[in-house]
């Protein structure tokens, strides 16, 4: 889910997932899925930063702290690798 602004200034939240198409005309218009669109003040580089940016976030999955033990495990401290730390893009 992303948050747009409309033109009025409201927020409104789309299911990023149902995106067909984000394209400029005097305003940003987003055509969903099925047919439907939305007319929102919002740049599209905007909206598509927004998508790049929630597919990234599901992709990674439900994040858990290093200490914190898998379902079903005894109480216990989990010690573990520690995950690799996220690098800007470019930064090789």
């Amino acid at each position: 889910m992303i948050y747009v602004t409309r033109l009025d200034g409201s927020q409104l939240v789309v299911n990023a997932d149902l995106i067909e198409t984000v394209e400029h005309t005097a305003d940003t218009v987003i055509t969903l899925l099925d047919g439907k669109k939305l007319v929102v003040k919002t740049l599209v580089e905007d909206v598509v930063e927004r998508v790049i940016g929630y597919r990234q976030l599901i992709a990674r999955g439900p994040l858990r702290l290093v200490d914190t033990p898998p379902l079903g495990a005894p109480a216990a401290v989990v010690h573990g690798p520690h995950p690799t730390p996220i690098r800007p893009w470019g930064t090789d």
